[in-house]
């Protein structure tokens, strides 16, 4: 796969233009042998004369990994380009079924299994032989193959997969010693040189060079997104594939590109070491990798939120729901809380405080801070396991089912009491109509959601709502929370009380 769907920017590509200088008359001048200097003692993210040094040490570790699927199609597909387009009735209906069966033809369809195969890339970590490499390069695998630097083909088997971060670990079935590579144990600096070692479009043991364009990037992929950004040439193929730094030590398994073409436009993206070590060393002991889990849905903080939450700034991750039987929740944790810190570690988002928990993993106790009515508050959470993710489509039914209806006029709102619409509970207001052009569209609320709350009091009916927004604006609030269900989830939304 290897490409990000969620990222967009310019297609504008310069090709063909080449400069050609020439040195005649530039007074370019070449340092006579006694006057040569030895070149300083290279350090990590430093560039050499030449990488040749580098790679010849690596690239006995880097593998392409081949693939082998089953999927189930229509037996007649491939007859579909070649039999004539014929009408249900048609004369030639009945020849085509009796020479293919019953079933085997565009009107009658039956099933088979066909092979594909898929190519990427990968990297030896141990002597025995065990292979980091994408999971979305071997997700569906019926059969895996490494095609070794030394030119050997052996087999391999799946020990284990991670879908979060898209790592997976194989093993090679044959005895070693296989040639291999180590994780980097510091991470690099933006600017520091990296190579890309990998199977691209099926050319293996293909090298390319950059630099480490940015680190911490949210592409989208996941909450535990947080990949290094490298220039270095990395294409379809390169997936699973290390990058590395000056020593030859492992920074990054290559994962994704941003390519509006399909092609390499110096934007790549690998999954740091800090975060591919763990998984790692999880996959090959136990085969599955366990996080932890404090049973909260977070949200950002804006400003508004923060004003109206009697917060200094807008870091932290505030916990819109608790699901049941959380340990959070046993541990003291309301809706409206403000996570700043875990184990007194400051945190500036929900992104930093997932990631927190989960590598901490399951049963361990940690201290989380929090803001509750503007103090710092400590809690001792024992965490749990992070469950499989189950997502559930949840269906709206917005109709008034004959609701009376309050319309907040100045908000652009109109509200009806959650127990008089078919489907939205018996807790709460509905959200039954919006003016996209109203002051609620803007904070997001729309028609089918709940409002559970407001101003940490729970509402009942649309008068509830009116009534927190008028003792808002006589006390001079900037804005009023509302606490919000959308389906399965709930969040906080700060609405500025209009006067």
């Amino acid at each position: 796969m290897l490409v990000s769907p969620r990222l967009s920017a310019s297609r504008a590509v310069l090709l063909g233009t080449v400069a050609v200088l020439s040195f005649t008359g530039l007074g370019v001048h070449v340092l006579a042998p006694a006057q040569a200097q030895s070149p300083p003692a290279l350090t990590v993210g430093a560039a050499p004369q030449s990488f040749a040094d580098i790679v010849e040490r690596v690239r006995g570790a880097v593998v392409a990994v081949k693939v082998k699927t089953l999927e189930t199609v229509d037996a007649d597909d491939d007859l579909q380009n070649i039999l004539p387009q014929m009408r249900p009735g048609d004369p030639l209906e009945r020849f085509f079924r009796r020479f293919g069966g019953e079933g085997a033809t565009p009107f009658g369809r039956q099933q088979r299994q066909r092979s594909s195969q898929a190519l990427g890339s990968g990297f030896i970590i141990s002597d025995d032989g065990y292979v980091v490499t994408n999971n979305h390069v071997v997700e569906h695998a019926s059969e895996v193959t490494i095609a070794l630097d030394d030119g050997r083909t052996v087999s391999a088997e799946v020990v284990g997969t991670d879908q979060r971060t898209d790592l997976a670990l194989l093993k090679i079935k044959d005895k070693g010693p296989f040639t291999h590579v180590e994780f980097a144990r510091d991470m690099p600096r933006v600017g520091d040189w990296v190579l890309a070692v990998g199977n691209p479009f099926g050319l293996g043991g293909t090298v390319t060079a950059g630099i480490v364009s940015a680190r911490g990037r949210d592409i989208g992929a996941g909450a535990y997104d947080d990949f290094l950004q490298i220039d270095a040439s990395v294409n379809r193929g390169n997936s699973g594939g290390p990058t590395f730094n000056t020593r030859g030590e492992v920074v990054g398994v290559n994962t994704a590109i941003f390519s509006p073409s399909g092609g390499s436009v110096g934007i790549g993206f690998a999954i740091p070491t800090e975060v591919a070590r763990d998984v790692v060393d999880s996959l090959r002991n136990k085969g599955s990798v366990a996080r932890g889990w404090i049973g909260v849905q977070i949200q950002p903080i804006t400003k508004d939120i923060a004003d109206s939450l009697g917060a200094k700034d807008a870091k932290g991750a505030l916990v819109s729901d608790l699901q049941s039987g959380s340990p959070a929740g046993a541990a003291g944790i309301r809706s409206g809380d403000i996570i700043v810190a875990v184990n007194n570690e400051r945190i500036d988002g929900p992104r930093e405080l997932a990631r927190k928990i989960a590598s901490i993993g399951p049963d361990k106790q940690v201290d989380l801070t929090y803001l509750r009515d503007g103090r710092e508050q400590h809690a001792k959470v024992t965490l749990g396991t992070l469950p499989q993710e189950n997502p559930r489509r949840a269906e709206r039914n917005t109709g008034d089912g004959g609701a009376q209806r309050n319309a907040l006029t100045s908000l652009g709102l109109t509200l009806a009491p959650a127990s008089a619409i078919p489907g939205a509970g018996r807790e709460g207001v509905v959200v039954a109509e919006v003016d996209p052009d109203g002051a609620a569209a803007q904070t997001g609320l729309k028609a089918g959601d709940v409002i559970l709350e407001a101003g940490g009091q729970k509402v009942e009916r649309p008068a509830d709502v009116t009534s927190a927004l008028a003792n808002a604006r006589k006390e001079g609030r900037r804005a009023l929370l509302l606490r919000v269900k959308s389906g399965d989830s709930t969040r906080f939304v700060a609405i500025a009380p209009a006067g």
